[in-house]
């Protein structure tokens, strides 16, 4: 039964397993299928489900590494939300795929990295070399821009596709010149390669006034469309969860850590352990910072950000798809972005 069918009685009801209704019957939870790829940044589902934040919820959370095989996945009606990072959404619109970006969740303040190679000196060192980088993914616009800014023109580079453990050895292993990584793994590089250098990071100027690198959510279109309840309860799931962490740092940072199989230290240099804004990391933005980004919320953000800054973000991204020939043509970001689950989680705070 939907949740959207319920009764007035029947909604005053816990879903939760352990609960009952005053007629006695048991109410199964709702499952919503959730991914994302190993990463702190979006371990937070893991605390939702270990606290059972939203005891209306059974989260069903999967680690899959690849983000365009959730995205897949998500189509075909075996996924219901997702976590990855934020620049899908123009492909999305392009492509026909039925998918919506819901929210903003942090951006990137100094865990992306643009890494050369020993004896890479500058940008133009990189003329008809080969780089790492995730194809479709934040890191190849980070690059392009860096690039661009350079002086060398994205045509006169070779992508090479690969996720983050894979760019670390193609690195070391001498098949690529330069690399965009995010921790724990450009720290990992760093240590392992004498003489590689940083000539970029997500916390420098317009990188993170800008928020260009950073995450979000993602529902499926049936999703929404056919269970807005139960999106609604999973928006308000997360950002619970956010609370929780900022609230509980150290055992929110073990549940991760745990979850992920990542070291606490590994947990920590991404997200931080106060549950502040943590440089060198990311900013775990919390739900009133996320709807400021989306425009939901008047009010300021710290880093340069601006309130709304989600039309600006998208503009962007959409631009560089149509240089990488991801994307056809531009896209008003509305045709994109369903604001609905995350006007509902401010709406019950």
């Amino acid at each position: 039964m939907k949740l959207g069918n319920w009764s007035k009685a029947a909604k005053g009801c816990v879903l939760g397993a352990a609960l009952m209704c005053s007629n006695g019957m048991v109410q199964a939870a709702e499952s919503v299928n959730v991914s994302l790829f190993s990463w702190p940044g979006y371990g937070f589902w893991f605390i939702a489900k270990e606290k059972n934040l939203v005891p209306e919820l059974d989260l069903n959370i999967s680690i899959i590494e690849d983000p365009y095989e959730s995205f897949g996945l998500m189509t075909a009606g075996q996924l219901d939300v997702t976590s990855s990072t934020v620049e899908y959404g123009p492909i999305a619109v392009d492509k026909n795929i039925p998918i919506k970006l819901v929210t903003y969740t942090n951006p990137s303040y100094g865990t992306d990295k643009i890494i050369l190679a020993p004896g890479i000196n500058s940008a133009k060192d990189l003329i008809g070399k080969k780089i790492a980088v995730m194809e479709g993914g934040l890191t190849q616009i980070f690059m392009g821009i860096w690039l661009e800014q350079n002086g060398v023109a994205i045509d006169e580079v070779e992508f090479v596709n690969v996720i983050m453990d894979e760019a670390v050895g193609a690195m070391l292993g001498g098949s690529v010149s330069a690399v965009e990584l995010w921790e724990p793994f450009g720290s990992q590089l760093l240590k392992n390669m004498p003489g590689a250098t940083v000539v970029a990071d997500s916390s420098q100027g317009d990188w993170i006034s800008t928020a260009l690198l950073g995450d979000g959510m993602y529902m499926s279109e049936a999703f929404l469309t056919e269970r807005p309840e139960a999106a609604n309860l999973a928006m308000q799931a997360y950002f619970k969860a956010v609370e929780f962490w900022k609230q509980n740092p150290e055992e929110g940072n073990r549940i991760i850590a745990d979850a992920i199989q990542f070291d606490v230290s590994d947990v920590e240099m991404v997200i931080g352990v106060d549950g502040e804004i943590h440089k060198g990391g990311i900013m775990v933005f919390d739900l009133d910072e996320a709807a400021r980004f989306m425009g939901v919320k008047d009010g300021d953000l710290p880093l340069g950000m601006s309130n709304g800054q989600i039309a600006e973000h998208w503009k962007t991204t959409n631009t560089w798809w149509q240089k990488f020939g991801m994307a056809d043509a531009m896209h008003d970001w509305t045709e994109g972005v369903d604001l609905s689950p995350l006007k509902a989680a401010v709406e019950a705070e």
